[in-house]
Formats: structure tokens, sequence, C-alpha cells
């Protein structure tokens, strides 16, 4: 399987704000776009006014990036949210935001998305009671995600449960049986990712 493996801080320093792929490591003064808030690189500290294209592509760009994703399979995000009916910029997003990985970082286990992928692949999750160890395996609404029966005892599940996060809307979690579930499909107002999708759309369109 295809991934970045270099430094996960050039990519932030790149896209010039947080992206918050390390966790709580990005709140801390360890975090490298605090120190350097520039892009990487030679010029990275020359301004450049940026073009239509230069500015549809960072958008582009940053949302790979947050949700982990590689250029080939972001495109096939873009084409499935082109046949959806609505707004194709606001269904991207929700496909997005309904991949597994994505549902098990935001009910709490995981500092990060990279952290939740590793967590699934490694099997630790249940969707409707069968295991399922692929991180963009698509949740529908009504979907129960639990940690396997196994895996509850596991020092770092005790942790996320005793450090509950603040869910969105569309989630509802249960600390007790170690599980969550899909209420609705996220709206445009439930997803907090920094990204401008309709510049995305346009970019795609060309």
């Amino acid at each position: 399987m295809a991934r970045y493996t270099g430094a996960v801080c050039r990519q932030c320093r790149r896209e010039g704000m947080k992206l918050f792929l390390k966790g709580d490591r990005c709140y801390t003064d360890k975090c490298a776009f605090a120190r350097r808030g520039y892009a990487p690189g030679q010029h990275g500290q020359s301004r450049k006014k940026m073009s239509n294209y230069g500015l549809q592509l960072r958008e582009k760009q940053k949302a790979k990036r947050i949700y982990g994703i590689l250029e080939k399979q972001f495109r096939r995000y873009y084409e499935k949210a082109e046949r959806i009916k609505g707004i194709t910029g606001e269904n991207l997003l929700q496909l997005l935001e309904m991949r597994l990985d994505n549902v098990v970082y935001r009910l709490g286990y995981g500092n990060s998305r990279k952290e939740a992928r590793q967590l699934v692949t490694h099997g630790h999750f249940l969707v409707n009671g069968k295991k399922v160890n692929i991180p963009s395996y698509q949740v529908s609404v009504n979907d129960v995600i639990s940690v396997c029966e196994k895996s509850r005892s596991y020092e770092v599940f005790k942790t996320f449960n005793e450090n509950p996060k603040t869910l969105p809307n569309w989630l509802q979690a249960n600390q007790d049986s170690f599980e969550g579930k899909v209420l609705s499909k996220p709206s445009r107002d439930e997803i907090d990712v920094p990204v401008n999708e309709t510049l995305i759309v346009e970019l795609y369109s060309k």
C-alpha cells in the first residue's frame, strides 16, 4: 500500500497552518510549525503571489494531508461525490468523514487520524459485530463501531476512555461499552476541517 513516509511536520509547514497531524504534539512547543512557520526548502521564506490554480491546488493538498489520502484515492472520492445528488464539495467531505479511520478518530480512539488508522489496520475494531481492518471502509448511518473484546484491556483504550473527546452531533459514544454509533451523515457545519471544498471542485472541473 502506497503511503507518505516523509516528515509529517513538513506538510503543515507547506500548507502554512497547523493540520494537527501529530495529535497532542501539535499543541506543544515541539511543534515544528510553531518554531518555523514557513514552507520547507531553500525558498520557503520567500513570498510569492499565489495564482488561482495555486490556491486550488493548496486546498486539495490540504484535504489530502488532513485525511491521510494519496492522489489516486482522493480522485476516486471526488468522482464518487460527483455522482451523488447534492453539492459535490460537501459530498466529498462527507465521504471522507465517513471513513472508518476518521470515525474512530472522531470517537476519541487515537490522538490523530494516523494513529486511528493504525488501530483499525491492527484489527482492534468491529463494525456491527464484524471485524473490519480496512481504514477506508465507509460506515453508514446506524452502524455501531466497537472495540474488540480482547482489546479493551489494553492500556491505550483505557486511557482514551478516561479522557473522552467532545463528539460531533452526528456521533454517539458509550465509554462503558467501548462503542460508538453513527446517528446521521455529517452536515457541512459539523465538519470542522479548515478546507474550502469549492476550490477543490473548481480544480477537478477543469
